[in-house]
């Protein structure tokens, strides 16, 4: 994938106007897994979504919203992109929170008339599984299939036993071969997936980078140890309460 920034419509705009798109010209996705990770507002997610869209990956948005500040260029970025296949266009799609929401909403509409569409997930209902059970049961299904497959941040609703699951999983499929993912993540339990490459972004360019220096691997691991560290005390309850009459 290149970044092309001679196509950059604007510089002061958001995404714009981040040097790390600035800097970037090249990203290689020569594995079958590979991880964003940085903190919040560095690109992760807005390239994703760029690289899904020229993947012609369509992704399922709500534009009813109004914002106070609209920024013309906020959905642009796949524009200054390219993509290039090693074999032919494959399908595939794309994972977030809100967006499943959605999804298996509809797809108890469609159930109430139909309802061996269930039969594709687990035959389950997935509105009334837990948000948990119901992930697992739509990757389990959906990841079974041949594509390239985009997953914004899928730990937002899953324990830790459910994360390692997914892991398992994605390793399980990844030694399939039949299916690529690249996926944003803050979870240091998915970055740990062995045989993927990491991105980072909170440098001036997106670079490679090994599981054990990363921010999240070390703050996990730090508190772990010494929690006390982190934990800001400030100091026991006053004896003294107050009560209602």
């Amino acid at each position: 994938m290149n970044i092309h920034q001679e196509k950059f419509p604007v510089f002061d705009y958001y995404p714009f106007d981040l040097k790390i798109f600035q800097n970037t010209d090249k990203i290689q996705f020569d594995t079958p897994i590979t991880l964003f990770c940085g903190e919040n507002g560095t690109g992760k997610s807005t390239l994703l979504k760029a690289i899904a869209i020229r993947c012609g990956i369509h992704i399922w948005q709500d534009d009813t919203g109004l914002r106070h500040e609209p920024n013309p260029y906020e959905e642009d970025l796949y524009k200054t992109i390219t993509v290039q296949w090693a074999d032919d266009p494959v399908p595939g799609s794309f994972f977030g929170s809100q967006i499943f929401s959605h999804f298996s909403k509809i797809l108890e509409e469609w159930a109430v008339n139909d309802v061996k569409m269930l039969n594709y997930f687990g035959g389950k209902s997935l509105v009334t599984q837990s948000h948990g059970q119901s992930l697992m049961s739509y990757f389990q299904s959906r990841y079974s299939i041949k594509g390239i497959y985009f997953l914004d941040e899928p730990e937002t609703a899953l324990s830790p036993s459910s994360l390692i699951e997914l892991l398992n999983l994605l390793i399980k499929i990844s030694h399939q071969g039949h299916a690529q993912f690249i996926i944003v993540t803050h979870s240091p339990l998915l970055l740990a997936c062995p045989s993927s490459r990491i991105y980072n972004f909170d440098n001036p360019v997106i670079e490679p980078i090994n599981y054990e220096d990363t921010e999240y691997y070390k703050i996990y691991k730090t508190f772990m140890n010494r929690p006390d560290q982190f934990i800001k005390n400030p100091g026991l309850p006053s004896q003294k309460s107050s009560h209602c009459a």
